[in-house]
């Protein structure tokens, strides 16, 4: 039985994909309790003394904020830490498969979709390091597949917690009745994460290169959180009540961050709409019949 290493092995998206293959593969989980990805020579002891065939690279700090205001944690956590383990898998003859980010196109001021061939250009540092990243991945090493994600979602269950997403958030409006704004100024895609895992054994047999995960939406984060609502049944009354436009939050620059999913799809990979993520995520957590 092959082996996968799964860095970040807590997480939301390594949780799924752990679930969805540990009858076909032997899967090795690294959380922060058995290694510190802020520690780089620790990474390479560990990446150099064990044996694997895959490396699904999951880890980070993601969240913009502290990639701001943490530069050096951060790009130690995001970047050195992601070239060291490049540098083992490439050793090891062992496949890198890297999580990118729709982020990588925030800079961008034409409209999307964008396509694996688009020039990535980020304004933030958190885009910058996966852009670094990915420039290393490609250069340095001969087996790879990295995942540009778009914003995946799902909920929490027994043993998985759900990162923060679009369903999350519109339930904690509408649910606790807490007013909340969604931005008008952005379109994204929104990916049911489930749907990743349950197609993850094709995507770590794709020839080596760059693939964008992604649904495809036209809606903007307010219009979608409405008809996610919708979905739940709430009346028009409840969701204007508690689901509120942000008008304010990018009002300098509309962000389109769609990415174009249309080379997995050659590969048998589908995505769907964001409507159709949103039913199937829904069925499955039995909110919608």
């Amino acid at each position: 039985m092959k082996k996968i290493v799964i860095t970040g092995g807590n997480g939301f998206i390594a949780s799924l994909v752990k679930e969805a293959i540990q009858d076909q593969y032997e899967v090795c989980p690294l959380s922060r309790k058995e290694l510190d990805l802020s520690d780089i020579e620790a990474v390479k002891q560990w990446f150099t003394a064990h044996d694997y065939d895959y490396v699904f690279h999951t880890g980070a700090m993601a969240q913009t904020a502290d990639c701001e205001n943490y530069p050096e944690l951060t790009h130690r956590i995001n970047v050195d830490c992601t070239k060291a383990i490049g540098e083992c898998c490439q050793a090891k003859k062992a496949r890198l498969i890297f999580i990118s980010t729709e982020q990588c196109f925030n800079a961008k001021i034409e409209k999307g979709p964008f396509d694996e061939m688009c020039e990535p250009s980020a304004v933030t540092a958190y885009g910058n390091h996966k852009i670094e990243c990915e420039q290393f991945i490609t250069s340095q090493l001969s087996d790879y597949v990295i995942l540009r994600f778009s914003w995946m979602f799902g909920m929490n269950r027994p043993g998985i917690k759900a990162s923060p997403n679009i369903i999350r958030n519109v339930m904690n409006a509408v649910f606790y009745q807490n007013p909340t704004k969604f931005t008008v100024n952005e379109i994204r895609g929104m990916t049911y994460a489930q749907k990743f895992a349950d197609v993850f054994t094709k995507i770590m047999e794709l020839p080596t290169g760059i693939y964008h995960i992604s649904d495809e939406n036209t809606h903007n984060t307010y219009e979608a959180a409405k008809i996610v609502a919708a979905k739940l049944g709430f009346t028009q009354e409840q969701i204007d009540t508690y689901i509120l436009p942000n008008h304010e939050r990018y009002a300098d620059r509309f962000r389109d961050y769609r990415l174009d999913a249309n080379k997995c799809k050659q590969y048998g990979i589908d995505f769907g709409t964001f409507e159709e993520n949103v039913d199937a995520c829904l069925k499955d957590y039995g909110w919608m019949k």
